[in-house]
């Protein structure tokens, strides 16, 4: 059914009218709201990602399994200072995760990215510290919903899509309760916290106002707009109950000696952050070596662990030793030098798809060399390659001409408190299907057929 519908919504667009109208209110959408990042079109797709019913129903039930397992690792990790280092968890970064947050969750909104195909789901990374794309995701929504040619498309499939913000905003306000307890307000004010100057301030924006819709005073701050004192945080003259904190914690470092308003203010419990700095560490890569890595599996459950084994790749620690693998031992340097072409290299603790070696796409001098990197940084991952999908979408061109080209179609579900509620899609003409990179976002609708 998924490609009779692909066809059918390529076949629309084969009317010139539909296609140009389509195009030129999607073009206008994406201005209107704010769908830009770093300055250009976030969605220069004329095409959503279609995920059939049946298709997505399943992805929810593994999603929310391995999630279940994730949450183990974190309530582990608290008091196991062993795990900790498997995790690679730094020494400062250890001093965060000791913070009393006020409330139990680890990472109540989280990101898992993964690939669809008709063989295989697979996850390849969890963004578990501060996932982006949620109010991205229900605008392009809005927007393709009242194309020309998704009006035609819906004549004959039913589609379901998603509301990101309000599950958002409720993840928010059931952390804070908790936090708060009998003195919670019923309209806490909020802070969303990052770096000045981001490609995500449109998305910023976006969340500022829809909180503000729902009654909640909200602003945008950067660390150094923060104050604390008389036990409350503020921005300028805003004072804040409630962080939803966008800020990296390797980007809050550099500067959290300069500006330390909003740890001191956490650290007080004058306010409730989420997501907490906890979740650093499940946001480490190496969570994935923890959930594959046999030594760890009296954490979880049989059912955990047989969704672990069918869809989260195995994954290792760059490090000289033993190691198993498909249930033998193997030495593992001499096996990541043998086989490269089922391997990627990345490292633990960064994102945009920087330092990541391919090694399918890599000479064996290329290998070698990314192996010797890996090593001397101490802190590097190899993960076993994963089965990639990939489709063709009608793009928007630099000269507004409508292209079709080849993606890599990296499926990303949002989890709120453990559940998923929406789900974005990103696309790439390379193997790192990320927008940072330089890839683009299009809203995934859910399809049935009609009658």
């Amino acid at each position: 059914m998924l490609q009779e519908a692909v066809e059918f919504y390529h076949q629309l667009l084969r009317d010139s009218e539909i296609a140009e109208s389509s195009r030129r209110m999607l073009d206008e959408g994406l201005e209107h709201a704010r769908l830009i990042f770093g300055g250009r079109r976030l969605s220069p797709y004329l095409r959503p990602h279609f995920v059939t019913e049946a298709d997505f129903a399943r992805v929810t039930r593994i999603c929310e399994t391995v999630w279940s397992a994730i949450q183990k690792v974190k309530d582990a990790a608290v008091e196991d200072e062993g795990l900790l280092d498997e995790l690679g968890v730094t020494d400062i970064e250890r001093e965060l995760v000791r913070i009393d947050p006020g409330y139990r969750a680890v990472s109540p909104t989280a990101r898992l990215d993964s690939f669809l195909t008709q063989e295989a789901y697979s996850f390849v990374e969890l963004n578990g510290e501060s996932p982006a794309g949620i109010a991205y995701a229900d605008a392009a929504y809005e927007i393709f919903s009242g194309l020309p040619v998704m009006r035609r498309f819906a004549e004959r499939y039913t589609l379901r899509t998603f509301n990101g913000r309000p599950l958002l905003l409720e993840t928010l306000l059931e952390a804070y309760r908790e936090y708060a307890g009998s003195n919670a307000k019923e309209k806490p004010a909020i802070g969303i916290v990052d770096l000045k100057g981001l490609p995500t301030q449109k998305e910023f924006e976006l969340f500022r106002d829809y909180f503000e819709s729902e009654g909640h005073p909200a602003a945008i701050c950067a660390p150094e707009d923060l104050e604390f004192g008389g036990g409350r945080l503020r921005c300028g003259e805003f004072e804040i109950d409630l962080v939803y904190k966008r800020l990296l914690v390797n980007e809050y470092l550099p500067v959290i000696d300069k500006h330390p308003a909003l740890l001191d203010a956490y650290r007080a419990g004058a306010v409730c952050l989420v997501n907490n700095f906890r979740s650093k560490m499940i946001h480490k890569k190496a969570l994935f070596a923890v959930l594959t890595d046999p030594r760890h599996a009296r954490l979880f459950t049989e059912d955990e662990l047989d969704t672990i084994h069918a869809h989260v790749p195995w994954t290792r620690k760059v490090r000289e030793g033993k190691t198993e693998k498909d249930g033998a031992e193997i030495d593992l340097l001499d096996f990541v030098r043998r086989s490269s072409g089922q391997l990627v290299l990345k490292p633990n603790d960064d994102y945009g798809g920087h330092g990541i070696y391919i090694g399918w796409n890599s000479s064996e001098e290329e290998w070698e060399a990314a192996l010797q990197e890996a090593l001397e940084n101490g802190d590097y991952l190899v993960q076993e390659r994963v089965s990639t999908a990939r489709e063709t979408f009608p793009a928007l061109a630099d000269d507004g001409s409508v292209v079709y080209a080849e993606q890599l179609v990296d499926l990303d579900p949002l989890l709120f408190n453990g559940r998923v509620g929406s789900a974005f899609t990103r696309l790439s003409s390379n193997e790192l299907a990320n927008v940072t990179a330089g890839g683009g976002m299009v809203p995934t609708f859910i399809i049935d057929r009609k009658g």
